[in-house]
């Protein structure tokens, strides 16, 4: 929306499509728009846009979206190299993302 980028492959996002209703709560409250409705599903079209605010999967009422809120690995990354060190995330251990 805005032409905000974050670090590629770092966000916690995921759809569940089969789970998705298409009632595009997630289009209508993303801020950055990361998703699209398509054949009557959401469909992520920008995931790299996304800044991990959690108001997609808050609003998800069938819980087809999770997403860990908060400033996310993107931040921790650039934390990390800020001040030379590993990103304090945490989610390096179950994932690739950091």
């Amino acid at each position: 929306m805005f032409g905000l980028r974050y670090l590629r492959n770092a966000v916690t996002l995921t759809l569940n499509e089969e789970t998705c209703n298409g009632c595009s709560m997630c289009v209508s409250v993303c801020p950055h728009g990361v998703f699209r409705i398509e054949n009557r599903k959401a469909i992520i079209v920008d995931r790299d846009a996304c800044m991990e605010c959690g108001a997609c999967a808050r609003n998800c009422p069938t819980e087809a979206v999770t997403v860990t809120a908060g400033t996310g690995c993107a931040m921790a990354i650039l934390v990390g190299a800020l001040r030379g060190t590993e990103p304090t995330c945490g989610c390096s251990e179950s994932s690739d993302c950091c």
